[in-house]
């Protein structure tokens, strides 16, 4: 149920859903709610499993608040004003998984406060107001996977602060106000943490003594450390990040540190990233072997690190080094035999740094080349594996229509198929799909044949063992005409379409007047527009339609459809105007006399002005 945006102003305990026992999910959101009462004793909804009061002008959260719900697995509170939540506000929530209550105004959190909360695996604190983590805040959550306490404005964390956290594999402090890290504190963490996000702190260091807080983190897979406040970490300890034997991901950009140590990272033998951009206090060097263990790194990011020359001291170890970012450095010249040294680098970026174009840097300038031509190459391939998808959807018909054309051209089979018409096999091809079998066998053949018409069927003529693709070309091309039978089923065949293709070829290529339409059913024109050959043939002749169940006089109408087809079968597949035009004026001399009326005119549509090249089916 949700009940958002009603500007409701109290809820109550929920009585209003005393109706509603197995509801499970309840939104009250973008609300006007400002305090929520204490529930003690009231009505239990023991289907509720997620409730939120998102965006509303919570103030006060009382005892007891949620005691109706006691099953809820997910609850929302984020997006108010709540400065104050009672001790007991949470009591009785023992199968709660995920709370959020991020941004918001709180400035204590207490010990008991999460007391009941031992199935918490997500607890949401961020931008509040929290100055100080007390002891035991957390000790029964021992199940709790992700804590986020950042953009608070934490100053401290007392020794016990984190007590009870057996579990906990995220912890997020970014945006404190913390100087430094407390070894022991974090220590007790070793076994789960897992991501440690520390970015804009006031953490601070005013001598290189040996010093490490993370010696007993080995499960920590991703620190960050970026953009301390006010201006950066100036120094690091020795043997700094002693201990993160695991770790994979350092972030250590935007601070101000004047100089790394040659054992700075000795200990991260498991590192795949790290990104050092903007942290140096002008123009470096950066000591030789200070990467040597770092065998497994893949990025490495040093924008803007003052560094003034790429040497094999300071490189030379990083075999596994897949990207290298350079760029805004000092250097001058580069060394390319180093580059060709690191096997697995495919992406160097050397933006805005000053290499000149003189003989120091010819061997890079070569390498460049080579690389450019490489890139072009690759550039057309990958150009030309995009354009052959899109143009064999867009052209699929004419490229399969072109490649059969060519292969029975190159067997001399349309020579043989293109001789005089009195060497034709058939007097027509019926092309149809077998969905409309029983009307082929039940009125096409029976009024064709009956009128000593001979006519190719595809499962009656077709030559057994022959390639299906060069039946239907000698079918084609040994008929006099091809009738195409039209229906929903026929526009969606595959083998269809290339029928009326190769005749379509005929008629518009060969101006031969091969091919006869006929309509088995309506089809609307929104539909037509998909089949753009067939419509291209409509446009320049007459089709035939058979006549419906609702005609007033269907005998009479199927009549003049079989006599209408049958003299379009005996016309000529060549022909003058002057004949064609004669053909038409005594047809209608000899229908008029036959006393056809205007209604049976009705089933032959889409007359369309007389083509000088192509014979018409007129009525």
């Amino acid at each position: 149920m949700d009940l958002s945006r009603n500007e409701m102003k109290s809820t109550g305990c929920l009585q209003f859903l005393h109706c509603q026992n197995q509801l499970k999910t309840l939104k009250i959101e973008h609300n006007h709610l400002t305090r929520l009462k204490s529930c003690d004793n009231s009505t239990q909804f023991d289907n509720m499993k997620n409730l939120s009061y998102r965006y509303n002008r919570i103030l006060e959260v009382s005892k007891y608040a949620f005691s109706s719900t006691p099953k809820l697995t997910n609850l929302e509170l984020n997006i108010n004003i709540i400065a104050y939540l009672d001790h007991k506000a949470l009591r009785g929530l023992t199968d709660l998984v995920t709370l959020r209550l991020d941004n918001n105004l709180l400035t204590d959190i207490y010990n008991d406060t999460f007391e009941d909360l031992t199935s918490l695996k997500t607890l949401n604190l961020r931008n509040n107001q929290l100055s100080v983590i007390f002891d035991y805040v957390f000790k029964n959550l021992s199940n709790l996977h992700i804590l986020d306490l950042g953009g608070n404005k934490i100053t401290q964390l007392k020794p016990h602060a984190f007590d009870g956290l057996q579990r906990l594999a995220n912890l997020y402090l970014d945006r404190n106000r913390l100087k430094e890290i407390e070894g022991t504190l974090f220590g007790k963490l070793h076994a789960t943490l897992q991501v440690l996000d520390l970015q804009a702190n006031h953490i601070l260091y005013f001598t290189e003594h040996t010093y490490s807080p993370f010696i007993n983190m080995s499960s920590l897979l991703d620190l960050k450390l970026d953009g301390q406040e006010p201006n950066g970490i100036n120094l690091l300890p020795r043997a700094f990040f002693r201990g993160l034997t695991s770790l994979k991901s350092l972030y250590l950009t935007n601070n101000h540190i004047i100089g790394f140590g040659a054992e700075t990272f000795d200990d991260l033998k498991s590192l795949e990233f790290l990104t050092l951009d903007n942290s140096c206090v002008g123009i470096a060097q950066l000591k030789p072997g200070i990467f040597k263990n770092l065998r497994k790194l893949k990025i490495l990011s040093t924008e803007n690190m003052g560094i003034k020359s790429f040497s094999e001291e300071v490189f030379g170890n990083l075999t596994g080094l897949k990207q290298l970012h350079l760029n805004r450095n000092a250097m001058m010249t580069l060394d390319i035999s180093l580059l060709d040294k690191l096997t697995n680098l495919i992406y160097v970026d050397m933006r805005s740094c000053p290499l000149s174009c003189n003989c120091q840097n010819s061997d890079l300038q070569n390498w460049t080349i080579g690389t450019l031509y490489l890139f072009s190459s690759t550039f057309t391939f990958t150009i030309l594996l995009i354009l052959i998808p899109l143009l064999y959807v867009r052209l699929y018909w004419k490229f399969k229509y072109g490649y059969y054309v060519f292969r029975s051209w190159f067997g001399e089979q349309w020579r043989r198929l293109k001789d005089q018409e009195e060497k034709y096999k058939y007097d027509a091809f019926i092309s149809y799909n077998s969905a409309d079998e029983d009307w082929v066998m039940e009125q096409l053949l029976p009024n064709l044949e009956g009128s000593s018409f001979q006519l190719c069927l595809h499962h009656r003529d077709f030559e057994l063992g022959r390639d299906i693709v060069d039946n239907i070309v000698a079918a084609v091309y040994g008929s006099r005409k091809t009738i195409c039978v039209v229906s929903q089923s026929f526009l969606r065949s595959e083998w269809c379409s290339l029928e009326i293709q190769l005749a379509s070829y005929r008629l518009f290529q060969e101006m031969q007047d091969v091919l006869l339409l006929v309509f088995l059913e309506p089809i609307p024109e929104r539909q037509m527009s998909a089949y753009h050959r067939m419509r291209k043939v409509m446009l320049k002749k007459t089709y035939l339609q058979w006549p419906g169940s609702n005609c007033s006089d269907p005998n009479s109408a199927k009549e003049l459809f079989w006599n209408q087809l049958k003299r379009a079968l005996r016309s000529s597949n060549t022909g003058s105007q002057e004949e064609q035009k004669m053909k038409e004026q005594n047809d209608r001399k000899r229908q008029d006399k036959e006393g056809a009326d205007q209604e049976e005119r009705e089933y032959f549509v889409n007359q369309t002005p007389v083509d000088d090249e192509v014979y018409y089916l007129m009525p």
